[in-house]
């Protein structure tokens, strides 16, 4: 059996969710979209099922499979509804919903519900994605008020800027939001990861959790509370083929590293098709056999190259670490020039092993 898997630790998942709650001194919605960022939606929020105050996914898609899988916790749709024909299924399913345009506030005080939803409109207060204009939000609160169709509104924003510590913009935001809600006396929710690990003062009642549940820092630069996140996922694998090689050898597709003297590479069954990253290069870190190493030349599409030069006690069979406690996904991501994000979402093909 081919020896690529993921490691899922879920006892580290719940450590993180309540260090985020601990941060926030409210309520978290546990921020599980992109089936949980690549480590099994289903799973983490069974893991979390006693104790999360809720859940937050993409789309009704994402948040009918967790009910067919007895989540019954509350779900809210981040991107709200794309057909009024949803709806329906929101009610029933006991869903809640981000309203963010003002054609979803006209379709559901429009629609004919079952029981009334629970709302969470969305303010744009300068990320200009999707939300509410300033001027259009506190008659958009009032209506939805008013509709007999609702049977709560929370006012909700989010920060384009947060993960940059020396930014004003998330004060900006918050600003902003302040003056387009003063006096509608909801509650909110404002801060995501960033904005929980970095930004104490900025107010919410709830809070949204998404990349510091997995144990990934949001942040280019170090800092002290994201330290604290204990990494979920551990993508491995095993030293399948042990070259000797002079110098002036080629290793990989295209020729991309060049042996500078006289080196042992080992052959990792990992690649692209398993969601490591194609663009990561030379020099990108690995671990093997308990020690740290660097990837050689480019990556294939289901193996890669290893250094074992300094490695005497590698050899087939030894275990690879791609990311994890000892390689963070933040140190691969940088080295690919890409983001602890992409890297959860895109592993595919290896199984997900899950653990505690």
């Amino acid at each position: 059996m081919r020896p690529a898997r993921a490691l899922i630790d879920l006892q580290a998942l719940r450590d993180n969710y309540r260090f985020a709650r601990k941060l926030a001194g409210s309520r978290a919605l546990a921020v599980i979209k992109a089936d949980a960022y690549g480590h099994g939606a289903v799973r983490c929020a069974q893991a979390l099922h006693a104790e999360a105050d809720g859940f937050a996914v993409a789309c009704i898609e994402e948040a009918l499979e967790l009910r067919a899988a007895g989540v019954q916790a509350p779900v809210l749709l981040l991107e709200g509804f794309f057909e009024a024909t949803e709806l329906a299924l929101i009610a029933e399913h006991r869903l809640w919903c981000v309203v963010h345009s003002l054609w979803q506030l006209q379709a559901i005080e429009q629609a004919s519900l079952s029981q009334p939803i629970q709302v969470w409109l969305k303010l744009d207060t300068g990320m200009h994605r999707v939300g509410l204009q300033p001027g259009d939000y506190a008659a958009a609160y009032r209506r939805l008020q008013a509709s007999g169709k609702v049977s709560k509104v929370v006012m909700m924003s989010h920060f384009a800027r947060a993960d940059e510590l020396g930014s004003p913009a998330s004060n900006d935001q918050t600003a902003v939001f302040r003056a387009a809600t003063q006096g509608l006396g909801a509650e909110t929710s404002l801060r995501n990861s960033p904005a929980l690990l970095g930004w104490p003062q900025l107010p919410s009642d709830w809070v949204r959790p998404g990349i510091m549940l997995y144990g990934a820092s949001p942040f280019e630069e170090a800092q002290a509370n994201a330290s604290r996140l204990k990494p979920v996922m551990t993508l491995e694998s095993k030293v399948i083929g042990v070259q000797q090689l002079g110098p002036g050898e080629p290793v990989g597709y295209g020729a991309q590293f060049v042996t500078d003297k006289p080196m042992r590479v080992g052959v990792v069954a990992m690649g692209y098709a398993d969601g490591y990253p194609r663009h990561a290069p030379t020099g990108t870190p690995v671990w093997v056999a308990g020690q740290r190493s660097r990837l050689l030349g480019r990556v294939s599409m289901d193996m890669l190259s290893i250094d074992l030069t300094e490695v005497p006690a590698a050899t087939v069979g030894s275990p690879v670490e791609l990311w994890g406690r000892n390689v963070l996904a933040n140190d691969v991501a940088s080295a690919a020039g890409t983001i602890a994000y992409q890297l959860f979402c895109n592993v595919r093909r290896v199984p997900l092993v899950y653990q505690g």
